[in-house]
C-alpha cells in the first residue's frame, strides 16, 4: 500500500512541476535573404497561455522572458482562454514584458470565442502592442528592412490562405505570426519565409519517441505540434504553448517559451 502511495506522490509530482515549470526553447535560423543589419536578431515567442500563472504576478514567466533579452517578442494567439476568461491576468503579463522589446500579437481562436475580441485588441494596443489583424509592418535598419505579416485566426471568417493572398510577393526577409500550424502548406505556397505558430499545445500528451497524442485541427497523432518544419524556403516554428484548455495538464511536455536568434549567412 505504501509503495503504491508513492509511486501516486512522485507521479503527482511530475505532473504538478511538469505544468509549472517553463523552459526556454533555443532555436537558430539561418537565412542568406536576412539582410546583415538584422544579424543575431532575437524573436521570443509565447503562444497559447490560456490564462494560466507562472508565479504570482507572472514573476516566473516575465523572468524567462527578460533572461531571453528579446529583440521582439511575438504572441501567438489564445493569451486567453474562452472557458475561464480572465483578460486581466494576462494583461498584466504583457505590461511586465512590454518594456523589454516591441511586441505583435495575433488573435487566436479562444480570443475570438469570447466575442470580445475588439476589447482585447483595444487593451492590448493601449499597452503599446502590435495588433495585427491580417496587416502587415516593416521594421528598418541601417536602410534594409524586414516585413512582419500577422495573420488573423481563421475562426473569424477569413481562411489563412485567403489572408495571405492579399500580401503582395516580396523579395523582403518576411516573418509570420499566425496560430494555425496546420496550415502549413499555405505558407509554403505563398514563399513565407519564417512562420511562428502555436495551437497544437505540443500535442497535450507527448509519447517518447512518438510526439504528441492529439492537437486541434489535427486529430490524433498529429505532425505539426513542436519545433521547426521546413519545406522548400519556408520555416514554421510551432511552439508547445504554455497554458491549458480543455484538457488540464500535459504530460511530458513541458510548458515553453521559445527564443530564436536569425542568422544573416
Amino acid at each position: 500500500m505504501k509503495k503504491w502511495l508513492v509511486l501516486l506522490l512522485v507521479l503527482v509530482a511530475i505532473l504538478y512541476f511538469g505544468n509549472k515549470n517553463i523552459k526556454t526553447t533555443e532555436i537558430v535560423v539561418e537565412s542568406d535573404k536576412l539582410p546583415t543589419s538584422f544579424n543575431r536578431l532575437k524573436i521570443v515567442q509565447i503562444s497559447d497561455l490560456h490564462d494560466a500563472t507562472f508565479g504570482e504576478n507572472q514573476t516566473k514567466l516575465v523572468k524567462k522572458v527578460k533572461d531571453a533579452k528579446p529583440d521582439l517578442i511575438f504572441i501567438t494567439g489564445d493569451l486567453i482562454d474562452s472557458n475561464r476568461y480572465d483578460l486581466e491576468n494576462s494583461l498584466d503579463l504583457v505590461e511586465q514584458i512590454a518594456s523589454f522589446a516591441p511586441i505583435y500579437y495575433v488573435t487566436g481562436n479562444h480570443e475570438i470565442a469570447t466575442n470580445d475580441m475588439e476589447n482585447i485588441k483595444t487593451s492590448l494596443t493601449e499597452l503599446g502592442v502590435n495588433v495585427l489583424t491580417n496587416e502587415e509592418e516593416t521594421i528598418e535598419k541601417d536602410g534594409e528592412q524586414v516585413r512582419i505579416i500577422g495573420i488573423e485566426d481563421p475562426l473569424n471568417g477569413v481562411l489563412v490562405k485567403e489572408a495571405l493572398s492579399k500580401f503582395k510577393q516580396s523579395d523582403t526577409f518576411t516573418l509570420v505570426l499566425s496560430h494555425r500550424p496546420e496550415t502549413f502548406q499555405d505558407y509554403v505556397d505563398h514563399n513565407m519565409d519564417i512562420v511562428f505558430s502555436g495551437h497544437a499545445h505540443g500535442g497535450q500528451f507527448r509519447i517518447p519517441g512518438i510526439g504528441g497524442l492529439a492537437a486541434p485541427g489535427q486529430g490524433l497523432f498529429p505532425h505539426f505540434t513542436a519545433g521547426v518544419y521546413e519545406e522548400n524556403n519556408t520555416r514554421m516554428i510551432v511552439s508547445r504553448g504554455l497554458g491549458n484548455s480543455v484538457f488540464p495538464v500535459r504530460v511530458f511536455n513541458t510548458p515553453e517559451i521559445i527564443c530564436v536568434t536569425l542568422i544573416s549567412k
